[in-house]
């Protein structure tokens, strides 16, 4: 080995990547590579999302309709089966509120709980909620419970 063979380790030294826009000798000066005018030479140029070319887009294509009520509130929905399920297994005794099906993840913390008629309930519950359907509020008081509204 002498100064003549002398070259860097193998995969040491990366030089594959073009060097543009550095003058009219390197062969990538004046346009550097981007061609001739139009938004994509630009400096600054970055395309919408969704942009098809001038062609209409998609989102625009697409015929719209109905309507979307900003002040619908969503409500959780709980089944009358579902409670008596957590009776049955032991995790409620004799009081259901907010907490207690956050606790058995029935619900979130912060979602609006409505308590539906479906199933039957063979517990008295005294059951806090939101809303009731006019079912569960009717299966519930048969069942010798108490439905209170928040």
């Amino acid at each position: 080995m002498d100064l003549s063979n002398l070259k860097p380790a193998e995969g040491s030294v990366q030089s594959n990547n073009k060097r543009v826009g550095r003058g009219q000798g390197s062969g990538k000066g004046g346009t550097a590579t981007r061609g001739h005018k139009g938004a994509k030479s630009r400096s600054g140029y970055s395309k919408k999302i969704g942009f098809e070319g001038g062609q209409m887009p998609l989102q625009r294509r697409v015929p719209k309709f109905g309507f979307t009520n900003i002040n619908r509130k969503e409500y959780q929905g709980v089944n009358l089966d579902r409670l008596q399920e957590l009776v049955d297994e032991g995790k409620i005794t004799d009081t259901v509120d907010l907490d207690i099906l956050v606790a058995n993840r029935v619900a979130r913390k912060t979602d609006l709980v409505k308590i539906l008629g479906r199933g039957e309930l063979k517990s008295k519950l005294k059951v806090t909620a939101h809303k009731f359907t006019a079912s569960a509020k009717a299966a519930i008081e048969a069942a010798g419970g108490e439905a209170v509204t928040l």
